[in-house]
């Protein structure tokens, strides 16, 4: 089995319709695929209609969280979407993107780039509004030249020029958000040092203990070497240890399956989950 736990699609950040999404799985040869855009289950109707034959969808979201100054996301697996609490604390996240895009964008004009939020808007549709909606918009303007190259010190980085802060989850009560509705919580490319500043393997532990489930080891962000760590530092907590695409469609150059998950680890992740079961079409 080949299994992709992390995807966006064009109801957050990525390029692809749900739908279009998940025949994109099916037709890169995946057997499962997990559809966790930022801090929203928008796409869930549309990408659980599509599902194509022999292909099965996990739904999830991927929470925008922060901890000691520092930003991270956890991923959540089949929860209840309605549970209200984490459905509450979801739009309040997700509500926060507008006025926190709209705030860069007038950063970036300060700095001497001519991006509008009228753009940025259009580019981002009816999805949740984020960077990478702004550095596409970069993109555009020839400022950059991928929208990897806006995530720098110089623009959209976490210690960026024009970075702002958006209301964000403390990672433990996501964990419990996750948990209480029934779902399953995997910290999403924890060492993921190229993004900047991470937590120290002390605050891992804690959020282990706290309840988190497993760890997102293998991804495109971290090297050879930090798998290697990521797995035995699983291993070590007693943690499951993932490994993703992060795909986004056309907006990233990584596809899907670049990264997977090992079959045993998706059958726990689906044992312990009581708020939602996967899709088969």
């Amino acid at each position: 089995m080949r299994i992709d736990l992390h995807t966006h699609s064009a109801a957050s950040d990525g390029t692809d319709a749900p739908a279009e999404l998940v025949r994109n799985a099916a037709a890169a040869g995946l057997d499962v695929v997990a559809l966790t855009d930022h801090d929203t289950v928008a796409g869930y109707e549309e990408a659980r209609a599509a599902v194509p034959a022999g292909l099965t969808v996990v739904t999830g979201i991927e929470l925008s969280c922060r901890l000691d100054g520092i930003p991270l996301h956890m991923l959540g697996y089949l929860f209840d979407p309605e549970e209200p609490e984490l459905a509450r604390e979801r739009e309040l996240v997700r509500d926060d993107r507008v006025p926190r895009a709209q705030a860069m964008v007038g950063k970036l004009r300060e700095l001497g780039v001519p991006v509008t939020w009228e753009r940025v808007a259009e580019i981002a549709g009816d999805g949740a509004v984020g960077r990478p909606h702004i550095a596409s918009a970069m993109v555009e303007l020839g400022v950059v030249e991928t929208v990897t190259d806006a995530f720098t010190s110089e623009w959209i980085a976490n210690d960026g020029r024009a970075y702002v802060d958006k209301h964000e989850l403390n990672p433990f009560d996501a964990v419990r958000l996750i948990k209480n509705a029934g779902g399953v919580a995997v910290f999403a490319h924890p060492l993921a040092v190229k993004r900047g500043e991470v937590l120290p393997e002390s605050a891992i532990a804690e959020l282990a203990d706290a309840g988190l489930d497993g760890l997102e080891a293998d991804h495109m962000d971290h090297e050879p070497a930090t798998r290697t760590r990521l797995h035995g530092m699983a291993a070590d907590l007693g943690l499951l240890a993932t490994g993703s695409s992060d795909y986004h469609g056309a907006r990233k150059t990584c596809v899907l399956g670049e990264h997977t998950t090992d079959p045993d680890v998706y059958a726990e992740i689906a044992a312990r989950a009581s708020g939602a079961k996967p899709v088969t079409g």
